[in-house]
This record gives structure tokens, C-alpha cells and sequence, in this order.
């Protein structure tokens, strides 16, 4: 989805005033606004409280009090506990509301904070300046971390605009005791320290990467919600239950599970309980594979394990009616369905019509011949006629015959 601003298709070449991100390219959170060429009835005036998203996927709604003209994409000052926040406004209008009623929150909270200006050179330089410290910040955050022995990984730090509270994110199995952590890093850092914990999916997600797919992964490109995924969804699309190949980057499940589960579930409707024996004189046959999108089952007899019978589901659904009413058939062959082989016939190339160098000359036979013909002595230049070559040839012959005597 493109900006709201210009008319890319994932990404803008330059920095406008409507796009939606600071650094003129879209992202998964960005959200298109198409109420934004729609005129309020007459004597409306627009929400109040816009969206304003800072780093990473952390996004607020502030409430504009001054009735400043504000537009997505523009850098503003907000207000923050203590001091002010920077941030870039990703939504107006009457759109914030639906955001605002997904993410449950009142229209007339008192916990809504206020917009206090548009942000100034001064702020926007000290703000970057921030974000250039955060890396190291991080780093040395996770030496600390070592030196006290806590069982807890930094993952990614965010200072507030006016760089006087930084936000630590950690992952961990189990609580942790960070108290002495907090000490050590608000004498070292000089700043307010906040520690929050992140799940492993929200840590890959910040983190990025590319899937075992081969593409980046949706939870850094495109995914915002985070279902929780079950084994039951690898056991639906018939999926061998290796966690090896099953787990993402993140060590859990792996999202794109429940993707497709929908469709696997409502195709084994109709397929009856693989627990169920079919029945028949022949002895009784279980169940040892399927087919979904195909309506395909396998089935083999107890006495023979390795001989799978392939039938088709509506044959197997006719099988345990069949059961049902104390009936068995004679055998499972009876149900399977021949497949007719239709056998193309040989094709050879027995006159050469499909040769692709049959309109070709033969390359050197004309040359050969030239070649030759020069090689020869022309006739009248030192050279004995064929015909005075062979007559020589004979009377040398006659001379050395002895004479033959005439009969009387």
C-alpha cells in the first residue's frame, strides 16, 4: 500500500509533506487514510486528537488543544512525562476515531495527553542526536546486565525527544530483580530509566530478518497482530511435527501456521474420523494417509501394512454407512477406482522433417573440390594427357610378349 501523500507503491523517492514516515519510504504501520478527500458537513470541525507514532511500532493519540495544521508526516512536540516527546503524526481526522474505538480508548480520556507545538530546528537536531546514542547505550546496557548475572537480553533502547528518559526493552524466561540494574545505569546514563518486556515475537519483529522462505519476515514488514500459534494448526495441514523446521527466528511457532489454517479446516469437514476401521470381509483396513484438496484417503489392511489401497472420499464415506448398518463389502478393490492410462504414442523422427539444420548447406564440400582442382596440372603445360599415358603403357606391354605362332 502506498502513502497517502504520493502515489508510490511502497516506497517514495523523496521526502513530501504527505508522506506518512520522516524518511520519505512506507512501512507496516502506516495506515491509508481514504476519508482524507472526503469535506466534513458544514459547520464540523475535525477531531481534536491525532496519532503519532515514534520509534518502532510504539503509537499514541494526543489531543490538539491549539487547533494546530497538522499533517501526516510532520515532526511535532508532544507532551511526556517528564519533559516532551518528539514524534511524527501518522494520522488525522475523523479516521483517528475508528483507531481510538479499536484500541478501546475514550474519546473524552483525561489520559490523553496534548500536542504542544510544531517541533523546532533545535529540537529536531537534539532528537536525532538521540537516536545516534541508542546503539551504544544498548551495548553498554548489556554489559551491565552480564556483570550482575541477570538472565535478561536488551533488545533495543529508546530516549524520549528531549533525552531526558530512556526506555530499555528486554526479553526474559522468567522475572528478573533489575533494581540494582536501574542504579547502576541511571549513574552511568545520567537519564530516567524505564524497563519494559517485550515478547520473542515483538523482538524479531524489531530486530528483522530473512525466513527460512528466503523473504524478510512478515512480523518486520507487514504483520502487526500476534496470534498465538498451536501445534493443532501443523496437525490440520498434515505437517510433520519437527520443532527444527516448524519454529521461526523467534524460537516459537512459526505466524505464517495460521495462514492457511482456515482453509485446511473447513476442507476436513467433510472427511470422516481417521480413528475409525474400515470394515469389510477381508479383514478390517485402518487409516494411514490423506489428501485433502485431492479428497484422497489411504488405507491398509492389518495383515498387509505395506500395501496401501488408495480410495476416494466419497467411496469411504459410502464404507461406513455401510458399517453402520452392520454391512461390510467383500474387499477395498472393489471401491478403488481404476485410473485410465491414455498411452501417447512413440514418436521418431524417421524422415528427418523436424531436423533443425535440414535447409542447411554441407559446410567444405565446395572448397574441397577447388582445392583439388588446383592441386591438378592444367592440360598443355608439361603434362601427359590421359589417353597418351595408357597407349605408352600398352605397347610396352606388346613388346615384352612373346611372338604367338600362326596356325596353318
Amino acid at each position: 500500500m502506498g502513502c497517502s501523500g504520493c502515489s508510490s507503491d511502497g516506497g517514495c523517492g523523496t521526502t513530501s509533506k504527505g508522506c506518512k514516515s520522516k524518511t520519505g519510504s512506507c512501512n507496516k504501520l502506516n495506515v491509508f487514510d481514504w476519508l482524507s478527500d472526503i469535506e466534513l458537513p458544514h459547520g464540523q470541525k475535525m477531531f481534536d486528537c491525532v496519532e503519532v507514532r515514534f520509534k518502532n511500532s510504539r503509537k499514541e493519540f494526543y489531543r490538539n488543544h491549539e487547533e494546530l495544521p497538522l499533517h501526516v508526516g510532520d515532526i511535532i512536540a508532544v507532551e511526556s512525562s517528564p519533559g516532551h516527546d518528539i514524534g511524527t503524526v501518522s494520522l488525522t481526522g475523523e479516521l483517528v476515531k475508528k483507531q481510538m474505538r479499536k484500541r478501546k480508548v475514550a474519546f473524552d480520556s483525561e489520559e490523553i495527553k496534548k500536542v504542544y507545538r510544531q517541533a523546532k530546528k533545535t529540537d529536531v537536531d537534539k532528537w536525532v542526536e538521540s537516536q545516534a546514542m541508542e546503539f551504544d547505550t544498548m551495548h553498554n546496557a548489556r554489559t551491565l546486565a552480564l556483570e550482575l548475572g541477570l538472565k535478561m537480553k536488551i533488545s533495543d533502547v529508546e530516549y524520549q525527544g528531549d533525552r531526558s528518559k530512556a526506555i530499555f526493552y528486554y526479553t526474559a524466561e522468567g522475572r528478573v530483580d533489575f533494581r540494582e540494574l536501574i542504579k547502576r545505569m541511571a549513574g552511568k546514563f545520567k537519564i530516567r530509566i524505564e524497563m519494559k518486556q517485550i515478547g520473542v515475537r515483538q523482538e524479531a519483529s524489531r530486530l528483522g530478518g530473512i525466513g527460512s522462505c528466503g523473504r524478510e519476515l512478515c512480523c518486520s514488514t507487514w504483520l502487526t497482530d500476534f496470534r498465538s500459534v498451536s501445534t493443532s494448526a501443523a496437525r490440520y495441514q498434515q505437517l510433520s511435527l519437527n520443532p527444527q523446521k516448524l519454529a521461526g527466528q523467534c524460537g516459537k511457532l512459526k505466524c505464517c501456521l495460521n495462514f492457511e489454517l482456515d482453509s485446511y479446516v473447513d476442507a476436513l469437514k467433510g472427511f470422516p474420523n481417521t480413528n475409525l476401521k474400515l470394515k469389510t470381509k477381508k479383514g478390517n483396513a485402518f487409516y494411514r494417509k490423506m489428501d485433502i484438496f485431492k479428497g484422497v484417503l489411504w488405507y491398509s489392511y492389518q495383515e498387509e501394512p505395506l500395501n496401501f489401497i488408495e480410495l476416494k472420499l466419497e467411496r469411504v464415506n459410502e464404507i461406513i454407512a455401510m458399517n453402520k448398518v452392520e454391512e461390510k463389502p467383500k474387499d477395498l478393490i472393489g471401491f478403488v477406482e481404476l485410473k485410465v492410462v491414455i498411452k501417447e504414442p512413440e514418436y521418431a523422427n524417421v524422415v528427418g522433417q523436424d531436423d533443425l539444420t535440414r535447409f542447411d548447406k554441407p559446410k567444405g564440400r565446395g572448397n574441397k573440390n577447388k582445392s583439388r582442382n588446383k592441386k591438378r596440372k592444367p592440360q598443355g603445360q608439361g603434362g601427359n594427357k590421359p589417353s597418351d599415358a595408357n597407349n605408352k603403357n600398352r605397347n610396352n606391354n606388346n613388346k615384352n610378349k612373346p611372338p604367338q605362332k600362326k596356325n596353318d
